[in-house]
């Protein structure tokens, strides 16, 4: 049965910690049953259409150490409890990783940004409608992938990796973080664990019900992105419906180190077409050393959608894609 809106929210518990101890404490002796709320903009949609039914929500805005943008030794470090619109104006950020506060200034609209978390844009749930209505597909536990049927609407769904689920990751800022090489940092009672940001989102093939390597009980509380890729060249693109509120339907965050017009290294990421940020390291590999060209961009473009498998209503995503990387590779 699909779940209806109701006027008022569920009776549910709030824990408002102010400390990361009791934070995460509060995650490992609730488990599933805990809702973890940074900014809540995603929260409360699935709270009152009755389609999430956790036992209580643990909001983490009040924990000073998971907040900010600091420089560090090796790069930054920004609190997963940041907001969107802190990131987006931070000079820091701006100077060292300018691709990061573009993707930022982006998602959905400023009264959201002003609100929304960095940790909440990279751990939200998948998007598709057929999911987010309460129908029983795969994500859901059920046993069919409404999107990806004869009758199934899905403009916006994946043309790479799909594995029963066909929804993309929807997250904005993944992209970026993935092509500068960022690390999550992933904190519990049992201690913290480092994961590579393009490993820290996962596909359906691995985990069906999670798009993220969190495990229960674990919280993100902070990314850290390396001096690697400091002040390199960056082109950050994100082609959606409308320029306030939607989500993407391609994207790209491409960051490269020119010298004398010759590509030496890059890194690109595309959002919105696989049901992870995905790396284009066949485009990576076909720049490493060439010289920047028009001719270079129309040749490497077409690796970005080799492989792909469109389905009924999205094979625009395939010029979409080797155009934004056109883009990219000009400048």
């Amino acid at each position: 049965m699909v779940a209806t809106s109701h006027d008022v929210m569920p009776d549910i518990e709030l824990y408002q910690p102010t400390d990361e101890a009791n934070a995460l404490s509060l995650a490992n002796t609730l488990g599933k049953d805990g809702w973890l709320v940074g900014g809540g903009q995603d929260t409360y949609g699935w709270l009152k259409d009755r389609n999430k039914t956790p036992a209580a929500m643990i909001e983490l805005k009040q924990i000073d150490s998971w907040k900010g943008i600091k420089e560090t030794p090796t790069g930054i470090e920004i609190g997963a409890v940041t907001t969107l619109t802190e990131i987006a104006n931070s000079t820091l950020v701006k100077g060292k990783f300018e691709i990061l506060s573009k993707a930022a200034s982006i998602v959905a609209s400023p009264q959201i940004r002003n609100v929304g978390t960095l940790g909440g844009n990279l751990v939200q749930d998948a998007r598709c409608w057929y999911y987010r209505r309460g129908l029983d597909c795969y994500r859901a536990g059920g046993n069919i992938c409404y999107a990806d049927s004869p009758e199934g609407l899905n403009r916006e769904h994946a043309i790479f990796g799909a594995s029963r689920c066909v929804a993309v990751s929807p997250s904005d800022t993944a992209p970026a973080l993935v092509a500068l090489d960022a690390t999550m940092v992933v904190s519990s009672n049992a201690g913290e664990r480092l994961i590579p940001a393009e490993e820290f989102f996962v596909g359906p093939a691995i985990d069906i019900v999670n798009m993220t390597a969190l495990k229960e009980g674990e919280i993100l509380t902070a990314v850290r992105i390396p001096n690697d890729w400091a002040n390199a060249e960056f082109y950050w693109e994100k082609v959606a419906d409308r320029n306030v509120w939607d989500f993407a339907l391609v994207s790209i965050a491409a960051v490269m180190k020119v010298s004398n017009g010759q590509i030496q290294d890059s890194r690109f990421a595309c959002g919105a077409v696989e049901c992870t940020p995905r790396r284009l390291t066949s485009v990576e590999n076909a720049l490493q050393g060439q010289q920047r060209s028009e001719g270079l961009a129309e040749e490497v473009s077409g690796l970005a959608s080799a492989g792909a498998e469109p389905l009924n209503y999205n094979h625009f995503k395939l010029p979409l894609i080797e155009n934004l990387v056109k883009r990219a590779v000009r400048g």
